[in-house]
């Protein structure tokens, strides 16, 4: 039989697996999806409504700085809020196990036999478990908690800010240096190329399918800008 240290099982599972990866990609694709599809939106329906360059490139700085601290803020915030609620949890687990062992034993047993264990392996496996690390055992088999998928906030927030501004600062880079003729078609048809491709590393990332998360990203992106344009047209300057 093969010997696994933990350092070497921890390699294995995170080259092998990409649920590891879901609380900062997550965080990533919605800042830099949203930095995109909101600012370049913004800034067709500006263009549409006939404004001057200048006042198009004031819309779309402003845009980037409040969106980027917007979705900071909201990351962190909902993040923050998801942890809180783990550690009210493991608070009341830890407390359950304190006063009552023994029913805590019974019921973590209990789950193990409902996944297909026989009921003498159940009760050895939680009872090596629950005195390895009683609460963690709970945390992970009883509330599904793990430190893979545990809240974090700060890092939630810092990614999301940073794929927003990466997101949002290649169409203001654009307005800032290309000339207003045709600026709207260029700076929508290569963000629509931008969230296609975003899409496709998101999902290639995610092990999911490359093709179908490129298309998403273009229908929903191509939505917004068209709608946009629409409300820029009608309501315009000019």
């Amino acid at each position: 039989m093969a010997h696994f240290t933990q350092d070497m099982l921890d390699t294995h599972l995170s080259n092998d697996h990409f649920s590891h990866r879901m609380g900062w990609l997550r965080a990533a694709v919605l800042g830099a999806n949203d930095g995109i599809i909101s600012v370049v939106s913004l800034l067709v329906g500006v263009i549409a409504s006939g404004a001057p360059q200048e006042q198009v490139l004031l819309v779309g700085v402003a845009a980037l700085v409040a969106g980027a601290l917007s979705m900071a803020a909201g990351e962190y915030v909902s993040v923050s809020s998801q942890s809180d609620t783990e550690k009210a949890d493991l608070a009341i687990e830890k407390k359950a196990i304190e006063d009552d062992w023994e029913t805590e034993h019974a019921e973590l047993a209990l789950i193990y036999r409902e996944r297909g264990v026989s009921e003498e392996t159940a009760y050895k496996v939680a009872t090596e478990l629950m005195d390895h690390d009683a609460l963690g055992a709970h945390a992970r088999d009883e509330l599904g908690l793990t430190d893979t998928h545990s809240a974090k906030p700060l890092q939630a927030a810092l990614a999301s800010a940073a794929s927003f501004v990466f997101g949002a600062a290649i169409p203001v880079l654009l307005i800032a240096f290309l000339p207003m003729e045709n600026i709207g078609y260029i700076i929508a048809g290569t963000s629509l190329l931008l969230l296609a491709s975003l899409g496709a590393l998101a999902a290639k990332t995610g092990g999911a399918n490359m093709l179908k998360g490129a298309v998403r990203m273009f229908i929903w992106g191509s939505l917004a800008m068209a709608l946009t344009t629409y409300v820029g047209l009608v309501f315009g300057a000019s």
